[in-house]
């Protein structure tokens, strides 16, 4: 190997990790600091669509991502090709850095914390915003005004009395919606290559473009189906997502052990599945960041986060082995199916603790702990 290929050494493999690690830090917080701010700045009737459609940009990025790999592979030497590609998230992360400093911090934070003369400061700062873009603001009903005590900091040991004393079936709730969507993301998306290789004979240069296609649908369906969330409510909506993408993963797993589908028909079941499916995943998050307290709100989305992730770690392992060589399809059969019977238990735990929590403001849907008094 030349000095400009991937290295496969032990102090290569620990030097990924580590950087990983590094990321796993940045992608986590990022997840636990935008859907905190987007529950906490967005009005009560657009929260749920808001809060899909972003976590659903997810794919837009895997999008890029793969489109400038595509380039960069097939532009440059492979050796050099691959290195570029792995600076688009970097170059990604910066727009966010600058984002950040033009981002308002919550009113809703500060006031919890004590910093009353900022949230005026922020309260104004967003008003003015409002109407300068011609909006009118409503007057506020000072008779839901509540009194909170600020405090500081609350610790883990405040969000463990919260997850398993004050709401225990709101924490198997989220718990069941985060790892029920990662374990089928993990499974299928990290095996997708896989499968069209192994199974249709898709040529490693050609894959790209049917990870484009399934990643358009996957981008797709939250903005489709968002509004939905506010409108037709949070129960029916994330239970019908999740059961309906298991069914449909089930049928498609029938049609591939009877050998019907091929590689172009295998993605388009993909897309539709996923479709579905992706709002869905994009709902857990919603789900876990609105149902808890705002002072533990962003710790909770961490933590379920971390817990879908080992859980959804499984998957590729499990799918991994199922593929084997290619020469007994039945086992990946029965990994799809096992796929949709986790989603399906996802959409059904949904059905029976899922919270209405549509154009509610986020005091009615978890009290705050800083609550004293008032409506």
């Amino acid at each position: 190997m030349t000095a400009l290929t991937l290295g496969s050494g032990p102090g290569w493999i620990a030097f990924l990790y580590a950087t990983r690690f590094i990321a796993g830090m940045g992608i986590g917080g990022e997840y636990a600091a935008i859907n905190s701010a987007i529950d906490e700045l967005i009005p009560a009737r657009y929260r749920g669509r808001i809060d899909i459609a972003i976590n659903g940009t997810y794919w837009f990025g895997a999008i890029l991502g793969t489109l400038g790999s595509l380039i960069f592979l097939n532009v440059f030497d492979p050796s050099l090709g691959w290195r570029l590609g792995f600076l688009i998230g970097p170059v990604l992360g910066l727009f966010i850095l600058v984002l950040r400093r033009h981002l308002p911090e919550s009113p809703r934070w500060q006031v919890m914390h004590g910093r009353k003369d900022e949230a005026e400061e922020s309260i104004d700062y967003i008003e003015n915003e409002v109407r300068d873009g011609g909006r009118t603001i409503p007057e506020v009903d000072d008779s839901k005004a509540i009194e909170l005590r600020p405090e500081r900091s609350h610790g883990y040991i405040a969000l463990l009395r919260v997850l398993f004393k004050t709401y225990p079936k709101r924490s198997i709730l989220g718990a069941t919606l985060m790892i029920t969507q990662s374990f089928l993301y993990n499974s299928i998306f990290f095996t997708y290559t896989i499968v069209l290789g192994t199974f249709y004979g898709v040529e490693a240069s050609a894959t790209p473009w049917y990870l484009i296609a399934f990643a358009v649908g996957n981008f797709i369906g939250p903005l489709a189906l968002g509004h939905l969330f506010d409108t037709l409510g949070r129960r029916k909506m994330i239970a019908g997502t999740y059961i309906l993408s298991g069914v449909l993963l089930a049928i498609s797993a029938f049609l591939f052990n009877a050998g019907l589908l091929n590689a172009l028909t295998q993605t388009i079941a993909w897309c539709i599945i996923f479709f579905f499916a992706s709002a869905g995943a994009s709902s857990a998050y919603l789900t876990v960041s609105e149902i808890f307290p705002l002072e533990v709100r962003a710790m909770a989305i961490a933590v379920f986060f971390a817990i879908a992730q080992g859980f959804g770690a499984l998957g590729p392992v499990l799918y991994g082995a199922l593929i084997g060589d290619g020469s007994n399809p039945t086992l990946l059969v029965y990994g799809y199916l096992l796929a949709a019977v986790i989603m399906i238990i996802g959409g059904l735990v949904e059905t029976f603790l899922g919270i209405d929590a549509e154009n509610k403001p986020l005091e009615d849907v978890a009290q705050p702990l800083t609550f004293v008094g008032g409506e």
